[in-house]
């Protein structure tokens, strides 16, 4: 057997590596490095020495253990082939050798570097969660929690995301609900804030929380009208309610926070609600976390500060994914940032130009609609009004067309391009009446042309962003009565649509790429768009709202369409090819002064990385033909 074959039936034997595909175990042989020992020698001591990588015993034994105050061992293990030794040490211990090795005479390891390691981790959740969960079930032994007592905590350690990341609300302390009846005197409810020494008290009729009442409130709705203080508490409240699961993590509580434009969070569990979050006390909490940089952008006043604001996104990004951070979270927060600065824009045009003739919704469609946006954005926007009596109807339409145009522009000169396809609001196509817009979606519906399947797509990933959602709640009413109808012919399209990008692999499994300048590169975005058009499909056919494709994937396992291996293999693919974009994008930004795009030079990537590209575009591949077989009933095409 060569050396060749003898590391990779090395890799298949041992956990966690036996986890990853064969193209990823190729990709590594080249990286690791054999290690012979003729004589018995302590090589790792405990909390001093630093793990240059992860060791894979071939042959011999590792004895590890700890050393007590007078040097004698402790939890004492033998370990032979096939074992990995060093991973919880580079994880969770900030690299440091957790116990101490000595190693026999004779033994034959072979090692691989540190940083590999840690990018294998990046590549296969389930890779990275066996030394986590190994760690775990060792802390439950006496004399092992023993010795290792406080070690560098998770948040602090190499690979680890901040605490907001990882914690969930119900592992933190949040405030007991304070109520009052509605029908109870306002100035009974601000004794009764008082009392309590809180600043928000929760507005009751029967069992039921139908409102909030805060300080702000009182000085807002009551002092400033000067209404009486005998007055019911429930004729000045505010509202809606806005709650949330002591399951989520902190990171959703605060950017729920931030798209509700609400203060305070109502903590639901099991169908009950049992108290309730602030969001100063959040963040102050939070310290320097990249979240409270939303905070300053709400406070940002001219298009001068808050182009600033989009300037320093790239390296709040950064930050998160150097950190670990899941990429779903870091679109998360950039979308958060690109929504609060355009709804800072629309209040100051609303401003300049006065207040609209008619109800309407601001939406998003898109990747912005998605909720998935990168740091090569552009505009993608549209306007819904009210429908309106035939003597306004001139009026209102040139007032939004007006209104859009310089929202349009303001929000160019902050950073956000215009669209090269004049999906805009700015374009008069795509600011209508409600009634012109359940047309739009009708005729794409029934007319069932390569071009309205394309216009389907995009505007069926859109969202609320200011404005009257009843509207927006109208339009998918009549959507989701449409798409009850018999239409076959229209899912055809539509999975025709989304089988128009092929992964980018040839018939020999190698990357296809294309020259711009003198690269050979990827382009990321097109590898990543079937993905989301598969998605989309399933999401369409099932009636499915939500308008991000992670959340759209956990809907079809809860609906039993996906199971949970092929949501593991579609989300960690889709969330993957993400990171690698955003990270791209970063470094073009930060590093090289360019504007960002969606080119990946392949002589930049790890071999690491080639080999789970093509592991994921082969996952692609699948699941098209899936489509191919269920909505088209061809498996050619």
């Amino acid at each position: 057997m060569n050396n060749s074959e003898t590391i990779l039936s090395l890799l298949k034997t041992t956990k966690p590596f036996h986890l990853l595909p064969e193209s990823v175990h190729r990709s590594l042989v080249d990286l690791m490095t054999k290690l012979t020992f003729s004589k018995e020698v302590l090589i790792y001591r405990q909390g001093i020495t630093d793990m240059e990588g992860v060791d894979l015993i071939y042959t011999g034994t590792y004895e590890t253990f700890f050393l007590d105050s007078t040097e004698n061992k402790r939890s004492i293990e033998i370990h032979h082939n096939p074992y990995c030794f060093g991973g919880i040490s580079v994880l969770l211990n900030r690299t440091k050798a957790l116990k101490s090795v000595m190693v026999q005479k004779g033994t034959i390891i072979y090692r691989l570097p540190r940083k590999d390691f840690i990018e294998l981790c990046h590549v296969n959740e389930d890779f990275f969660h066996f030394f986590t969960n190994s760690f775990g079930r060792k802390m439950l032994d006496d004399e092992f929690s023993h010795f290792v007592k406080s070690p560098a905590s998770f948040e602090e350690s190499y690979y680890a995301a901040d605490q907001l990341y990882s914690r969930k609300i119900d592992n933190i302390i949040y405030k007991d609900i304070v109520s009052i009846a509605s029908d109870r005197p306002i100035f009974e409810a601000a004794r009764k804030m008082s009392q309590h020494k809180v600043s928000c008290i929760f507005i009751t009729e029967g069992e039921q929380i139908v409102g909030y009442a805060t300080d702000i409130t009182l000085r807002d709705n009551v002092i400033s009208n000067q209404i009486n203080p005998n007055e019911h508490i429930g004729t000045v409240m505010d509202n809606p309610i806005i709650s949330i699961s002591n399951h989520a993590f902190l990171y959703e509580a605060v950017l729920m926070m931030f798209r509700t434009k609400t203060r305070y969070l109502l903590v639901e569990k099991e169908g009950k609600y049992v108290g309730f979050l602030s969001r100063n006390r959040l963040l102050s909490e939070q310290g320097q976390s990249p979240l409270v940089f939303i905070q300053s952008v709400k406070l940002a006043e001219s298009l001068t500060e808050l182009q600033e604001k989009w300037n320093n996104v790239p390296e709040i990004i950064n930050q998160l994914l150097g950190r670990g951070v899941n990429a779903e979270i870091a679109n998360q927060v950039i979308t958060t940032i690109a929504d609060t600065i355009a709804i800072k824009v629309i209040e100051k045009v609303i401003q300049e130009i006065g207040e609209p003739p008619a109800k309407f919704v601001f939406m998003v469609t898109g990747s912005e609609g998605r909720k998935e946006q990168t740091l090569k954005t552009d505009q993608d926007n549209a306007i819904i009004y009210e429908d309106k009596a035939n003597e306004q109807r001139e009026l209102v339409r040139n007032y939004f067309l007006s209104f859009a145009n310089r929202v349009s522009d303001y929000l160019n000169t902050i950073g956000f391009a215009y669209c090269t396809g004049g999906y805009m609001a700015s374009n008069s196509e795509w600011t209508h009446s409600l009634s012109h817009w359940k047309q739009n979606y009708k005729s794409w519906i029934e007319e069932t042309i390569p071009e309205h399947a394309m216009k389907f797509s995009t505007f069926f990933d859109c969202r609320r962003l200011y404005g009257d959602q009843g509207i927006i709640d109208q339009l998918k009413l009549f959507l989701n009565e449409e798409l009850q109808k018999p239409n076959e012919r229209f899912f055809l399209f539509i999975a025709k649509n989304a089988l128009q990008y092929e992964p980018p692999l040839t018939f020999f499994n190698a990357i296809k790429t294309q020259t711009i300048g003198a690269s050979e590169v990827l382009d990321i975005k097109k590898a990543m768009t079937p993905i989301v058009d598969l998605v989309r499909v399933y999401a369409l056919k099932n009636r499915i709202y939500e308008e991000n494709t992670g959340e759209r994937l956990k809907r079809l396992v809860a609906l039993e369409i996906f199971n949970q291996s092929q949501y593991e293999e579609l989300y960690q693919s889709y969330y993957y090819l993400m990171a690698l974009r955003l990270k791209n994008q970063a470094n073009e930004i930060m590093s090289m002064k360019l504007n960002p795009d969606n080119y990946i030079r392949i002589a930049s990537l790890t071999k690491i990385e080639k080999a789970t590209l093509k592991e994921i575009f082969k996952t692609i591949s699948n699941f098209q033909l899936g489509i191919r077989f269920k909505f088209t009933n061809n498996l050619l095409g």
